[in-house]
Protein backbone atom coordinates (compact mmCIF):
# COMPACT_ATOMS: atom_id res chain seq x y z
CA UNK A 1 0.00 0.00 0.00
CA UNK A 2 0.90 3.64 -0.92
CA UNK A 3 0.37 6.94 1.26
CA UNK A 4 1.92 10.60 1.05
CA UNK A 5 3.10 11.23 4.78
CA UNK A 6 1.92 14.69 6.59
CA UNK A 7 3.64 14.68 9.58
CA UNK A 8 4.98 12.70 12.64
CA UNK A 9 2.69 11.92 15.87
CA UNK A 10 3.49 11.85 19.12
CA UNK A 11 4.02 8.03 19.56
CA UNK A 12 6.76 8.63 16.43
CA UNK A 13 5.31 7.84 13.41
CA UNK A 14 4.41 9.66 10.30
CA UNK A 15 0.93 9.91 9.23
CA UNK A 16 -0.97 10.22 6.58
CA UNK A 17 -4.75 9.39 4.95
CA UNK A 18 -5.38 6.68 2.56
CA UNK A 19 -8.01 6.76 -0.41
CA UNK A 20 -10.15 4.40 1.62
CA UNK A 21 -10.06 7.69 4.46
CA UNK A 22 -8.33 5.80 7.01
CA UNK A 23 -5.07 7.15 9.11
CA UNK A 24 -2.31 5.58 8.30
CA UNK A 25 0.71 5.64 10.75
CA UNK A 26 3.56 4.76 9.75
CA UNK A 27 6.99 3.73 11.02
CA UNK A 28 9.98 4.86 9.16
CA UNK A 29 8.48 7.47 7.20
CA UNK A 30 9.32 11.32 6.79
CA UNK A 31 6.93 14.44 6.39
CA UNK A 32 6.08 14.63 2.58
CA UNK A 33 7.45 11.40 1.70
CA UNK A 34 5.23 9.30 -0.65
CA UNK A 35 6.32 5.78 0.96
CA UNK A 36 4.73 1.72 0.47
CA UNK A 37 4.17 0.06 3.36
CA UNK A 38 3.81 -3.23 4.64
CA UNK A 39 0.33 -3.11 7.02
CA UNK A 40 1.01 -4.48 10.46
CA UNK A 41 -2.38 -3.46 11.51
CA UNK A 42 -5.33 -3.32 10.23
CA UNK A 43 -8.85 -1.44 11.57
CA UNK A 44 -11.85 -0.13 10.46
CA UNK A 45 -10.53 3.71 10.62
CA UNK A 46 -6.57 3.59 10.50
CA UNK A 47 -4.10 1.38 9.71
CA UNK A 48 -0.52 0.99 11.26
CA UNK A 49 2.35 -0.59 9.21
CA UNK A 50 6.41 0.05 8.38
CA UNK A 51 7.76 1.73 5.39
CA UNK A 52 9.00 -1.14 2.43
CA UNK A 53 10.39 1.51 0.82
CA UNK A 54 10.28 4.91 -0.36
CA UNK A 55 8.90 5.98 -3.73
CA UNK A 56 9.14 9.73 -3.93
CA UNK A 57 9.73 12.93 -2.78
CA UNK A 58 12.74 11.69 -0.36
CA UNK A 59 13.05 13.43 2.70
CA UNK A 60 15.86 16.22 2.81
CA UNK A 61 16.23 15.31 6.45
CA UNK A 62 16.79 10.90 5.72
CA UNK A 63 19.75 10.15 7.22
CA UNK A 64 21.66 6.54 7.44
CA UNK A 65 20.85 5.26 10.58
CA UNK A 66 24.32 3.97 12.26
CA UNK A 67 22.48 0.74 13.78
CA UNK A 68 21.08 -2.39 11.90
CA UNK A 69 18.87 -2.80 15.07
CA UNK A 70 17.91 1.22 15.43
CA UNK A 71 14.06 0.21 14.59
CA UNK A 72 13.66 -1.82 17.93
CA UNK A 73 15.84 0.67 19.62
CA UNK A 74 15.84 4.59 18.30
CA UNK A 75 13.36 4.14 15.22
CA UNK A 76 14.72 8.00 15.04
CA UNK A 77 17.84 7.22 13.68
CA UNK A 78 16.98 8.18 10.60
CA UNK A 79 16.02 11.63 11.15
CA UNK A 80 18.98 14.20 10.94
CA UNK A 81 19.34 15.37 15.15
CA UNK A 82 18.32 19.21 14.27
CA UNK A 83 14.96 18.14 12.40
CA UNK A 84 14.77 15.67 15.31
CA UNK A 85 14.20 18.62 17.79
CA UNK A 86 12.70 20.72 15.60
CA UNK A 87 10.23 17.95 15.50
CA UNK A 88 9.54 17.35 19.45
CA UNK A 89 9.09 20.89 19.63
CA UNK A 90 6.43 20.76 17.06
CA UNK A 91 4.98 17.86 18.57
CA UNK A 92 4.43 19.75 22.00
CA UNK A 93 2.61 22.52 19.69
CA UNK A 94 0.21 19.92 18.66
CA UNK A 95 -0.40 18.74 21.68
CA UNK A 96 -1.10 21.77 22.58
CA UNK A 97 -3.49 22.71 19.80
CA UNK A 98 -5.13 19.11 20.58
CA UNK A 99 -6.36 20.67 24.49
CA UNK A 100 -6.88 24.48 23.43
CA UNK A 101 -3.54 25.46 25.82
CA UNK A 102 -1.99 28.22 24.22
CA UNK A 103 1.74 29.22 25.46
CA UNK A 104 5.30 29.77 24.16
CA UNK A 105 6.93 26.37 23.65
CA UNK A 106 11.28 27.17 24.11
CA UNK A 107 13.47 25.18 21.53
CA UNK A 108 14.25 21.63 22.52
CA UNK A 109 17.56 21.69 24.94
CA UNK A 110 20.40 18.56 24.78
CA UNK A 111 23.62 18.60 25.83
CA UNK A 112 24.36 17.66 21.80
CA UNK A 113 25.38 14.20 22.69
CA UNK A 114 22.95 12.02 20.34
CA UNK A 115 24.65 9.08 21.17
CA UNK A 116 26.32 6.17 23.92
CA UNK A 117 23.93 8.44 25.90
CA UNK A 118 22.05 5.31 28.04
CA UNK A 119 23.07 4.34 31.00
CA UNK A 120 20.64 1.78 31.50
CA UNK A 121 20.31 -1.19 28.83
CA UNK A 122 18.07 -4.83 28.93
CA UNK A 123 19.08 -7.14 26.18
CA UNK A 124 17.51 -10.29 25.31
CA UNK A 125 19.14 -13.11 23.85
CA UNK A 126 19.02 -15.04 21.07
CA UNK A 127 20.89 -18.55 20.16
CA UNK A 128 22.24 -18.81 16.44
CA UNK A 129 21.83 -22.65 15.33
CA UNK A 130 24.38 -21.95 12.47
CA UNK A 131 27.00 -20.19 14.84
CA UNK A 132 26.14 -22.12 17.95
CA UNK A 133 26.44 -19.14 20.07
CA UNK A 134 24.53 -16.96 22.10
CA UNK A 135 23.83 -13.47 20.72
CA UNK A 136 22.76 -10.21 22.28
CA UNK A 137 18.87 -9.48 21.09
CA UNK A 138 16.32 -6.80 20.84
CA UNK A 139 12.44 -7.22 20.00
CA UNK A 140 11.38 -6.19 17.33
CA UNK A 141 9.02 -3.62 17.53
CA UNK A 142 5.54 -4.48 18.17
CA UNK A 143 6.29 -8.26 18.06
CA UNK A 144 7.39 -10.82 20.26
CA UNK A 145 10.33 -11.59 17.89
CA UNK A 146 14.01 -11.28 18.57
CA UNK A 147 16.82 -10.25 16.38
CA UNK A 148 20.87 -10.73 16.79
CA UNK A 149 22.94 -7.20 17.19
CA UNK A 150 26.45 -6.96 17.04
CA UNK A 151 26.06 -3.37 17.39
CA UNK A 152 24.43 -0.50 19.51
CA UNK A 153 25.06 2.61 20.01
CA UNK A 154 22.31 4.35 22.02
CA UNK A 155 23.63 3.17 25.67
CA UNK A 156 27.50 3.95 27.02
CA UNK A 157 30.14 2.27 25.73
CA UNK A 158 30.86 0.80 29.02
CA UNK A 159 27.43 -1.18 28.62
CA UNK A 160 27.72 -2.40 25.59
CA UNK A 161 31.42 -3.96 26.65
CA UNK A 162 29.87 -5.19 29.43
CA UNK A 163 27.57 -7.08 27.87
CA UNK A 164 29.83 -8.53 25.36
CA UNK A 165 31.85 -10.25 28.41
CA UNK A 166 28.82 -11.35 29.79
CA UNK A 167 27.71 -12.86 26.51
CA UNK A 168 31.22 -14.46 25.74
CA UNK A 169 30.73 -16.28 29.41
CA UNK A 170 28.02 -17.84 28.22
CA UNK A 171 29.37 -18.96 25.57
CA UNK A 172 32.24 -20.19 26.90
CA UNK A 173 30.35 -22.07 29.70
CA UNK A 174 28.03 -23.57 26.71
CA UNK A 175 25.30 -22.16 28.22
CA UNK A 176 22.15 -22.16 26.63
CA UNK A 177 19.85 -19.19 26.14
CA UNK A 178 16.67 -20.71 26.49
CA UNK A 179 17.28 -20.86 30.33
CA UNK A 180 17.88 -16.88 30.73
CA UNK A 181 15.45 -13.69 30.24
CA UNK A 182 17.83 -11.44 29.42
CA UNK A 183 20.77 -9.25 30.93
CA UNK A 184 20.26 -5.73 32.97
CA UNK A 185 23.24 -3.30 32.65
CA UNK A 186 23.55 0.10 34.10
CA UNK A 187 26.90 2.57 34.44
CA UNK A 188 27.40 5.15 36.28
CA UNK A 189 28.65 8.35 35.09
CA UNK A 190 32.35 7.93 36.61
CA UNK A 191 31.89 4.35 34.56
CA UNK A 192 31.28 1.95 37.08
CA UNK A 193 28.71 -0.96 35.71
CA UNK A 194 26.61 -3.17 37.70
CA UNK A 195 25.11 -6.12 35.93
CA UNK A 196 22.71 -9.40 36.40
CA UNK A 197 21.84 -12.19 34.10
CA UNK A 198 18.20 -12.70 34.72
CA UNK A 199 17.23 -16.62 34.85
CA UNK A 200 13.68 -17.76 33.85
CA UNK A 201 11.66 -18.93 36.49
CA UNK A 202 14.54 -17.83 39.09
CA UNK A 203 14.36 -14.36 41.57
CA UNK A 204 16.54 -11.91 39.86
CA UNK A 205 19.39 -11.46 41.51
CA UNK A 206 20.77 -8.14 43.51
CA UNK A 207 22.33 -6.08 41.90
CA UNK A 208 25.53 -4.26 43.22
CA UNK A 209 24.16 -0.40 43.84
CA UNK A 210 25.28 2.76 42.41
CA UNK A 211 25.97 6.56 43.20
CA UNK A 212 25.96 9.54 40.93
CA UNK A 213 26.29 13.08 41.70
CA UNK A 214 23.68 15.56 40.74
CA UNK A 215 24.14 19.45 40.91
CA UNK A 216 27.16 18.36 43.65
CA UNK A 217 24.62 15.87 45.70
CA UNK A 218 25.35 12.19 45.74
CA UNK A 219 22.54 9.72 45.63
CA UNK A 220 22.71 5.90 45.96
CA UNK A 221 20.21 3.61 43.40
CA UNK A 222 19.23 0.29 42.48
CA UNK A 223 20.61 -0.41 38.92
CA UNK A 224 17.49 -2.07 38.24
CA UNK A 225 15.31 0.62 39.54
CA UNK A 226 13.62 3.91 38.04
CA UNK A 227 16.64 6.65 37.75
CA UNK A 228 17.09 8.85 34.95
CA UNK A 229 18.73 7.36 31.34
CA UNK A 230 20.70 10.75 30.81
CA UNK A 231 22.01 12.42 33.67
CA UNK A 232 24.00 15.51 31.81
CA UNK A 233 20.49 16.28 30.33
CA UNK A 234 18.41 15.44 33.11
CA UNK A 235 21.31 18.35 35.40
CA UNK A 236 20.20 20.91 32.54
CA UNK A 237 16.40 20.36 33.96
CA UNK A 238 16.93 20.18 37.53
CA UNK A 239 19.22 23.47 36.90
CA UNK A 240 15.99 25.34 35.77
CA UNK A 241 14.03 24.11 38.35
CA UNK A 242 15.75 25.06 41.11
CA UNK A 243 15.48 28.76 39.86
CA UNK A 244 11.72 28.44 40.25
CA UNK A 245 11.75 27.43 43.72
CA UNK A 246 10.99 30.77 45.71
CA UNK A 247 8.56 29.23 48.81
CA UNK A 248 10.36 28.02 52.32
CA UNK A 249 8.59 24.76 52.13
CA UNK A 250 8.74 22.40 49.22
CA UNK A 251 6.64 19.30 48.03
CA UNK A 252 8.41 17.14 45.76
CA UNK A 253 5.50 14.29 44.81
CA UNK A 254 6.26 10.97 42.63
CA UNK A 255 9.78 11.54 44.66
CA UNK A 256 11.50 8.16 43.70
CA UNK A 257 15.09 8.36 44.91
CA UNK A 258 14.97 12.20 45.44
CA UNK A 259 16.66 13.50 42.73
CA UNK A 260 14.54 16.11 42.23
CA UNK A 261 13.62 18.04 45.32
CA UNK A 262 16.99 17.06 47.45
CA UNK A 263 18.80 18.64 44.32
CA UNK A 264 16.73 21.83 44.36
CA UNK A 265 15.46 22.63 47.29
CA UNK A 266 18.61 23.75 49.01
CA UNK A 267 17.90 24.21 53.11
CA UNK A 268 14.21 24.70 52.57
CA UNK A 269 11.69 22.27 54.21
CA UNK A 270 11.58 19.39 51.92
CA UNK A 271 8.75 16.88 52.03
CA UNK A 272 9.28 13.80 49.38
CA UNK A 273 6.58 11.02 48.91
CA UNK A 274 7.56 7.99 46.87
CA UNK A 275 4.90 4.49 47.02
CA UNK A 276 7.71 1.99 45.70
CA UNK A 277 9.47 0.32 48.87
CA UNK A 278 12.26 -0.33 47.01
CA UNK A 279 12.65 4.01 45.51
CA UNK A 280 11.73 4.76 49.24
CA UNK A 281 14.40 2.86 51.11
CA UNK A 282 17.14 4.74 48.54
CA UNK A 283 15.17 7.89 49.47
CA UNK A 284 15.66 7.04 52.76
CA UNK A 285 19.43 6.84 52.46
CA UNK A 286 19.36 10.13 50.42
CA UNK A 287 18.16 12.14 52.62
CA UNK A 288 19.97 10.63 56.00
CA UNK A 289 22.42 13.90 56.29
CA UNK A 290 19.69 16.50 55.06
CA UNK A 291 17.93 17.87 58.10
CA UNK A 292 15.47 19.64 56.49
CA UNK A 293 14.20 16.61 54.03
CA UNK A 294 11.31 14.60 55.28
CA UNK A 295 10.57 11.53 53.46
CA UNK A 296 7.10 9.76 53.42
CA UNK A 297 6.04 6.19 52.13
CA UNK A 298 2.54 6.97 50.52
CA UNK A 299 1.09 7.04 46.85
CA UNK A 300 1.28 11.05 46.08
CA UNK A 301 -2.78 10.91 45.63
CA UNK A 302 -2.88 9.37 49.37
CA UNK A 303 -1.86 12.64 51.20
CA UNK A 304 -2.44 15.40 49.72
CA UNK A 305 -3.37 16.98 52.79
CA UNK A 306 0.66 17.88 52.17
CA UNK A 307 -0.50 20.49 49.89
CA UNK A 308 -0.42 23.58 50.94
CA UNK A 309 -0.88 26.61 49.83
CA UNK A 310 2.24 28.05 50.97
CA UNK A 311 4.48 25.22 49.17
CA UNK A 312 5.99 24.60 45.78
CA UNK A 313 4.76 21.61 43.96
CA UNK A 314 6.95 19.86 42.05
CA UNK A 315 5.13 16.83 40.30
CA UNK A 316 7.12 13.88 38.06
CA UNK A 317 4.49 11.22 37.66
CA UNK A 318 5.01 7.99 35.52
CA UNK A 319 3.93 8.06 31.87
CA UNK A 320 0.22 7.69 32.65
CA UNK A 321 0.28 11.00 34.96
CA UNK A 322 -1.53 12.56 38.16
CA UNK A 323 -4.67 11.18 39.56
CA UNK A 324 -7.41 13.53 38.97
CA UNK A 325 -8.23 13.58 43.05
CA UNK A 326 -4.56 15.19 42.68
CA UNK A 327 -5.33 18.03 40.42
CA UNK A 328 -8.29 18.71 41.78
CA UNK A 329 -6.82 18.96 45.15
CA UNK A 330 -4.41 21.42 43.79
CA UNK A 331 -7.25 23.62 42.09
CA UNK A 332 -8.76 23.67 45.71
CA UNK A 333 -5.64 24.56 47.51
CA UNK A 334 -3.84 26.60 44.89
CA UNK A 335 -0.28 26.76 45.74
CA UNK A 336 1.72 29.52 44.86
CA UNK A 337 3.98 27.37 42.37
CA UNK A 338 3.38 23.83 40.50
CA UNK A 339 6.81 22.32 38.47
CA UNK A 340 5.50 18.98 36.37
CA UNK A 341 8.08 17.20 34.60
CA UNK A 342 6.92 14.51 32.07
CA UNK A 343 8.06 12.08 30.22
CA UNK A 344 4.75 11.78 28.03
CA UNK A 345 3.54 15.35 27.05
CA UNK A 346 0.14 13.81 26.19
CA UNK A 347 -1.28 13.00 29.30
CA UNK A 348 0.91 16.52 30.99
CA UNK A 349 -1.34 18.40 28.83
CA UNK A 350 -4.50 16.57 30.19
CA UNK A 351 -3.43 17.41 33.77
CA UNK A 352 -2.37 20.87 33.24
CA UNK A 353 -5.89 22.17 31.18
CA UNK A 354 -7.84 21.97 34.45
CA UNK A 355 -4.85 24.16 36.14
CA UNK A 356 -5.02 27.14 33.87
CA UNK A 357 -8.41 28.30 35.56
CA UNK A 358 -6.43 29.56 38.25
CA UNK A 359 -2.40 29.22 36.87
CA UNK A 360 -0.83 30.43 34.06
CA UNK A 361 1.83 28.82 32.07
CA UNK A 362 4.97 30.73 32.46
CA UNK A 363 7.48 28.80 30.66
CA UNK A 364 7.75 25.51 28.51
CA UNK A 365 10.80 23.86 28.31
CA UNK A 366 11.51 20.16 26.32
CA UNK A 367 14.54 18.32 27.14
CA UNK A 368 15.91 15.70 24.79
CA UNK A 369 16.37 13.06 27.22
CA UNK A 370 16.56 10.45 24.76
CA UNK A 371 17.99 11.12 21.59
CA UNK A 372 16.91 9.14 18.25
CA UNK A 373 13.64 8.15 19.64
CA UNK A 374 10.45 9.80 19.73
CA UNK A 375 10.34 10.37 24.00
CA UNK A 376 10.34 13.90 24.93
CA UNK A 377 10.84 15.47 28.58
CA UNK A 378 8.53 17.92 28.88
CA UNK A 379 8.98 21.05 31.75
CA UNK A 380 6.34 23.36 32.48
CA UNK A 381 5.96 26.00 35.37
CA UNK A 382 2.77 27.04 36.29
CA UNK A 383 2.13 30.72 38.68
CA UNK A 384 -0.87 31.04 41.01
CA UNK A 385 -2.74 33.78 38.93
Amino acid sequence: MQVRIDKLVPGGQGIGTLDTGQKAFIWGALPGEVIEFETTKSKKSYVEGVTASVLSDISSHRIEPRDQCYFATSPWQILDYDYELEQKREIILELMRQNDISADVQPVLTDGRDFEYRNKMEYSLYYDHDTEKIHPAFHIRGTHRKIPVSQSSIERPEIWSECQRMINELNSSGADARDYQSIMIRCSQSGKVSSALYENHKPRPEMAPLTDVLLGHEYSYSPSGFFQINLPVYEMALNEIGRHITTDKVLDLYAGVGTIGLSVAGNRNLTLIEINASAFEELERNVATRAHATPVLAKSEDVLDYIQPDATVILDPPRAGCDQKLINKLIEVKPPTVIYLSCNPATQMRDIKPLLDHYQITQIQPYNFFPRTPHIENLILLERN
